[in-house]
Order: C-alpha cells, then sequence, then structure tokens
C-alpha cells in the first residue's frame, strides 16, 4: 500500500526526535529566550545569509502566514495571490480574519503569478479607488499548490515588479525545501526581494514547526506583539526551535526535499508509461496532478492505496504527493498495481 494522500501523513524524521530529546534536559528559558532558539537564529541568518534577520517560531504554517500578512497590510488592504493559493483556498479565511484585509485571487498556469496578470488587477484597483481595497502585498507560494516552482528568472521579475510598485513580497515556504533542492541553488537566492517567508518545517519532518523569517528590519519591528496576540508564541519554544533547527543543520532540510522530488519524478515517469493516464502539469517538486480513468483509481483506493481527488482540475483529475519518508518500493508497488 502506497501514501500519496499528502506529505502532512508523513512521520517525524529520526533527527528530528533526538533534537526534541536533546532539547528535553532541564530548565531553559522561556518564550523564545532559550539558546536552541537563539542557535535557530544563527543558523537561519547563515543559511539564507541575511545577519539581519529575524525569526519566529510558530505551531502551523497557516498562522505563520496570517502573522506574516497582518504585518503587511492594513485592513483596507489587499493580498494578490493565485487562485490556488493555500491561503485563498484552504486556510478557512484565517489570513483575512488575522488582517482585516481582503485576499484578491489572481488565474494564472500552474498556480503561478505573473506580472502581467498583477498589474491588470492593480490597475483595475487603483482606478476604482477608494472603493476597491488598495493592494499591498503579494504572496508567493513556492512550490505552488500544483506542483510547479517558480524559476529564478521569475521570481526576480515578480519581486522587481513588487518594489516598484510599492508591494511586499509574501513567500508561502510550505514545501520551500522542495523548490530550493528542484532549483539546485543557494536557499538564499530563492528569497531575493522577498519580505517575509513563511518557513515549512511540518511537511517536510518535522512535527509542529514553521517559522516566520523576516528578512525586511521594517517589518521585524512590533512582529513580536503580533506574535504573541496571535497565539503562537510558544512558551516552551526551543521544543519548536529545535525541530527547525535539526531540518536547517548540515543541509538535512534539502536532503529531505530532494528525496521526495526525486520520488515524485520516478512515480511520473512510472504513470507516463500507462494508457489513460496523463500529466496535468509538469512535475517539478513533489506534488503529482494526473488523470486517471476512474475505475482505475477505484481499484487502486481498494487496493488501499491512498491519493486524493482533485475535482477542480476535472472529474477524473487526482492529487499523488510524496515525502521525505517515500521509498521506491511503494512507488513500484504503485505503478506495479497499475
Amino acid at each position: 500500500m502506497a501514501s500519496f494522500a499528502s506529505d502532512n501523513t508523513a512521520p517525524v524524521h529520526p533527527k528530528v526526535l533526538a533534537a526534541l530529546a536533546t532539547a528535553n534536559n532541564g530548565a531553559a528559558p522561556a518564550y523564545g529566550n532559550d539558546r536552541v532558539t537563539a542557535r535557530l537564529r544563527e543558523t537561519v541568518a547563515e543559511v539564507f545569509h541575511c545577519p539581519d534577520v529575524s525569526v519566529f517560531p510558530v505551531f502551523n504554517g497557516s498562522a505563520c502566514n496570517g502573522l506574516a500578512l497582518a504585518r503587511m497590510i492594513r485592513p483596507y488592504e489587499s493580498i494578490l495571490c493565485h487562485r490556488q493559493a493555500h491561503i485563498n483556498n484552504d486556510e478557512c479565511g484565517l489570513p483575512e480574519f488575522f488582517t482585516g484585509g481582503k485576499i484578491v485571487p489572481i488565474d494564472g498556469f500552474g498556480a503561478k503569478l505573473t506580472v502581467a496578470a498583477i498589474g491588470d488587477t492593480i490597475a483595475h484597483a487603483l482606478e476604482h479607488a477608494p472603493h476597491t481595497s488598495r493592494p499591498r502585498a503579494i504572496s508567493l507560494t513556492q512550490s505552488t499548490e500544483l506542483g510547479t516552482v517558480y524559476s529564478m528568472d521569475e521570481l526576480a521579475t515578480l519581486t522587481a515588479f513588487a518594489r516598484t510598485h510599492g508591494l511586499y513580497v509574501h513567500m508561502d515556504g510550505a514545501r520551500i525545501a522542495n523548490a530550493v533542492a528542484s532549483l539546485g541553488c543557494a536557499p538564499h537566492e530563492v528569497v531575493k526581494g522577498v519580505d517575509i517567508l513563511s518557513f515549512g518545517g511540518t511537511k517536510n519532518g518535522a512535527m509542529l514547526a514553521e517559522a516566520a523569517v523576516i528578512f525586511n528590519p521594517v517589518l521585524a519591528e512590533d512582529f513580536a506583539y503580533i506574535h504573541k496576540r496571535a497565539g503562537q508564541l510558544p512558551s516552551k519554544a526551543r521544543f519548536v526551535s529545535a525541530q527547525l533547527q535539526a531540518l536547517l543543520e548540515d543541509g538535512l532540510w534539502l536532503e529531505l526535499g530532494g528525496h521526495a522530488n526525486a520520488m515524485a519524478r520516478l512515480l511520473a515517469e512510472g504513470l507516463q508509461t500507462v494508457a489513460g493516464v496523463a500529466l496535468l502539469y509538469p512535475v517539478e517538486a513533489n506534488e503529482l496532478f494526473v488523470t486517471l480513468p476512474r475505475p482505475v483509481a477505484q481499484k487502486l483506493f481498494a487496493k488501499g492505496h491512498q491519493f486524493y481527488p482533485w475535482p477542480a482540475e476535472g472529474p477524473e483529475a487526482y492529487r499523488l504527493v510524496t515525502s521525505f519518508a517515500t521509498t521506491k518500493a511503494e512507488v513500484d508497488g504503485f505503478l506495479g498495481e497499475l
């Protein structure tokens, strides 16, 4: 039986569990004033080549996104994102609850935003001011909700456009490790021009660990109050920080993300040889979107394989997600059933 339902279903990586056990040694200052959290800040600064970075550990990705966006906009302003973005479809209005502002969804192939589409949206909003919320932030998902990855050129174009138009840039990095591994570049290159990164750990081997990584010093001001008011300041922060530190040190996060990507490519290669199966989007990270004849899908479900129907992409569309824990045997077994 293969589990391709989500990378959220994967276990906690053994090195993360070991780091938690190590952190669980005696007393330590609370609310992020511990040595583990201090070391995490140093590690993030090293990884992303940003000595002035601020790091705020949180419990989950949705809250991380909400906090970041709450620091960027006022209630009469808006966040521009792709229609498929997690903040638009999968967070139950949390970003709008945290910000008081409005999310404006935009279309684009492969769940990617383009300068042309953003420009049209901004122009329309400003023409209708003050009756339409004023655009103030762009949220990019890297890798995207459809398993694609923004290229370095695409990111450079979008962030430059944002700067020209006075917009902040938020990056939803729930799968940032998969994106960096896919691009094969240095981590700091992927976040160039980004003001706040929601750094994801939970989908990549952690238990309950994300962090708001703030590259723009202006936005770091007063963020501690937003962090606390939202109920996301861990009293025992060392246990969140220890998980992220375990992932970041020695490049474990990229190793795990790269493995998940490799399993997705292996699965995609096998699926392309099966009659009646088609890939809907390029497989650039660890998510695949495919069409399967319904009877075939039902037989796979009956065998115990786990993956999701994805009706937004068509009546016979399905999503399959690999993780750091996916094995070649699972992929081969799944393809064998086909």
